[in-house]
């Protein structure tokens, strides 16, 4: 079901703020979208402050690794949509500049040609494109006139060829049919798979080889010619799943070679070196039947790495770091001693130790395993944080990190551990305007007599003798991590700013507490981690300063479940809830979800499987089964381009509802996907999201 700063220089400040007084070179007579020079009232976190804050992007060191280049996107709420600049600093934070004022958005933004040139995707041509320009953003040009969109791109190491990601067409539509009729809108669908995440599946990515001179490209070349399969792999899949040898002379990339009912069934991805010279393609993973994605070669060319899930079918197995030397072949797994995800990972310069970045008890650091120290695993960082993202410059590694409490803004952490350096601060003449609330890890008994992480957020003036609001989080996935997130909509600072105290657990079926814990929710979505929730809500209702009158209880995606399940089975503890895009009748969302391996494994099968019972027990917990005892106000939100889990689900919800004489409000999003990702949607998602917690849980 799964689907997520260091003041900057004084030519920063410069830029026109959001509100805008610099009129943009397109032609238009829009405002340029530039950091925002907001003003925050009262001290506390708004809808607007979230928007007003820089989102920073891609982070990338110079080849003598003396530089960093990286991008921020700034929002415009009136405008809605968003603008990405491209920034400049030393290895060491300072000399701090932005070096684009365009409204065309550079993305992916990497050093070229001996660390002389920054490349970068611009749609300014009205196509996207690989674009460079010198290191202070002067003589801007374009390199690449290709057919298509560019959606992602790899120089390889000798710069002499270049690696990108564009999307063919691979069905044939109505109009190609039908050319008499031009203005049908009917889709024919003959197989599964035809529609995925928010789209209508009739193209695929693919990957292509082509010559670079320093000017151009020529010689193009279709890796996957021919074949209908998508690499890398949608929704999120980008050019992390592809990557070059050293030599420059082969390219390895993840593919699910599988189109139709038996991708809709298969996790299975494999990894495939492909040699330039001769065409050919080799399956490195073929022995392995789930997961195999994101290959990186070492640095001295001997070995390869990927990250590998064991079980076809299984999204949530254990992601695995492997290691294949490739001129024995021996694999190797060497993150054996982390019993928790490698979420990413990049090589040492020596080739002989390996940096991951994972998840445990509720924070993502930094590790190094050693390879030549029968993969001993050392961790690097410590605090309550998530690292998101590592390149390598000198001695350090720059990532960014982010908390409950503060976006990401960019780090240097020594390789070797130690005191941790913010080098970016591009959100804190933002947060200088707001107080934000305590953040607290607290460790409580379950039913079954576990010790579960609760985290638990506090309003910014927290008084102790005062009674307060309190809501439980119930988190997505379902086997997402409730680690030290920051979200720009489900976010606990902004609830804590309304003056409500957030208790978000640890459930059962949650990575970063052992195998066992994250497995445990499979085929038993009514179950223990159903009484999980209920261990963190009633220990803090013994709290003095919480009022066990006035519970909420909110959550999306998995957590959306969780609501519409909780609803039919709480016994009075709330008084509100809020469901977004959840599942409400389990029996539909089997049928109606894209990626049927998920609905396989975790619901154990399909509902008329009468003699399956862990299937039964999944459909005999289906929230809609229990709408006769729902007796609490409920606010359905649900994107009507989410083909994870389809609207009519909140639909269904709301209207049963009403019947029932529940109180209920209904938000839907015609354009929206499983997510909100337009400005004005976001704004109105939080005042809708805080206006209804306020009818009810506020006296």
């Amino acid at each position: 079901m799964k689907p997520i700063n260091v003041i900057l220089m004084s030519a920063l400040a410069t830029l026109a703020s959001c509100n805008g007084s610099k009129e943009a070179t397109n032609g238009s007579n829009a405002p340029l979208i530039e950091r925002s020079d907001l003003r925050i009232e009262g001290r506390r976190m708004t809808p607007e402050a979230l928007w007003a804050m820089g989102r920073i992007g891609g982070v990338a060191v110079s080849p003598d690794e003396k530089q960093i280049s990286y991008t921020v996107a700034y929002y415009s709420v009136p405008q809605n949509k968003s603008n990405r600049e491209a920034f400049v600093m030393n290895a060491d934070g300072t000399g701090n500049r932005p070096i684009t004022q365009t409204p065309w958005s550079e993305n992916q933004v990497t050093w070229i040609k001996g660390g002389s040139k920054l490349a970068f995707l611009s749609a300014e041509s009205g196509s996207n494109q690989v674009w460079e320009m010198n290191p202070d953003g002067t003589q801007r040009r374009q390199l690449t006139a290709y057919e298509n969109d560019i959606e992602d791109y790899s120089f390889s190491p000798d710069g002499k060829k270049l690696l990108f990601i564009s999307t063919i067409k691979t069905k044939q539509s109505t109009a190609d049919k039908y050319p008499d009729l031009p203005k049908a809108t009917g889709i024919i669908v003959t197989d599964l798979m035809y529609k995925h995440w928010d789209e209508w599946v009739t193209s695929a990515p693919h990957p292509f080889v082509a010559d670079f001179d320093g000017n151009t490209i020529s010689n193009v070349k279709d890796v996957l010619q021919g074949e209908p399969y998508e690499s890398p792999m949608r929704p999120w899949g980008g050019i992390e799943q592809l990557a070059w040898n050293p030599a420059s002379d082969k390219v390895a990339y993840t593919c699910r070679k599988k189109t139709g009912l038996a991708y809709s069934l298969s996790t299975n991805s494999d990894i495939y070196i492909y040699d330039l010279a001769t065409g050919k393609t080799q399956n490195i993973t073929e022995e392995n039947k789930g997961y195999d994605t994101n290959p990186q070669y070492s640095p001295d060319g001997r070995f390869i790495a990927w990250q590998s899930m064991e079980r076809d079918g299984y999204e949530a197995d254990l992601n695995r770091l492997m290691v294949m030397n490739l001129q024995t072949g021996e694999k190797r797994f060497v993150s054996k001693t982390f019993e928790s995800n490698v979420d990413s990972y990049l090589w040492n310069k020596e080739s002989n130790a390996i940096y991951i970045i994972g998840v445990w008890h509720g924070e993502t650091h930094i590790y190094a395993i050693d390879l030549t120290a029968d993969d001993k695993l050392t961790q690097l960082t410590t605090g309550m944080y998530d690292y998101a993202s590592m390149a390598l410059a000198g001695n350090n590694l720059i990532a960014m990190r982010h908390s409950l409490s503060e976006g990401d803004e960019i780090y240097a952490v020594p390789c070797q551990g130690g005191d941790v350096k913010q080098l970016t601060f591009e959100n804190k003449h933002l947060y200088d305007q707001m107080d934000r609330g305590k953040v607290e890890a607290r460790w409580m008994k379950t039913t079954d007599g576990k010790q579960m992480l609760t985290w638990v957020v506090y309003p910014p003036q927290f008084d102790p003798k005062k009674k307060y609001p309190t809501l439980l989080f119930c988190e997505g996935g379902p086997q997402t991590p409730v680690s030290q997130f920051w979200s720009y909509r489900w976010n606990f600072q902004i609830m804590a700013a309304h003056d409500y105290i957030i208790v978000a657990p640890n459930r059962r079926g949650l990575p970063g507490f052992g195998v066992e814990w994250n497995e445990a929710i499979s085929g038993d979505y009514g179950g223990q981690c159903m009484k999980d929730y209920f261990t963190a809500i009633d220990e803090m209702a013994k709290e003095p300063f919480v009022d066990k009158d006035r519970l909420g209880c909110v959550g999306a995606s998995f957590g959306g479940f969780s609501v519409y399940w909780l609803a039919g089975h709480h016994n009075k503890r709330f008084k509100a809830f809020i469901a977004h895009d959840g599942i409400f009748n389990m029996e539909m969302q089997y049928l109606e979800t894209e990626e049927k391996w998920f609905a396989n494994w975790d619901m154990g099968g399909a509902y008329w499987e009468k003699e399956n019972p862990t299937a039964q027990r999944t459909f005999a917990n289906s929230p809609h089964r229990f709408v006769d005892k729902w007796d609490t106000p409920i606010l359905c939100i649900h994107g009507e381009k989410d083909y994870r889990i389809l609207a009519n689900q909140a639909m269904a919800a709301f209207d049963a509802a009403i019947m029932r004489g529940v109180p209920a409000e209904l938000l839907i999003y015609p354009d929206e996907n499983h997510w909100v990702l337009k400005p004005q949607n976001g704004i109105l998602w939080q005042r809708t999201y805080f206006e209804w917690l306020d009818k009810w849980l506020k006296k």
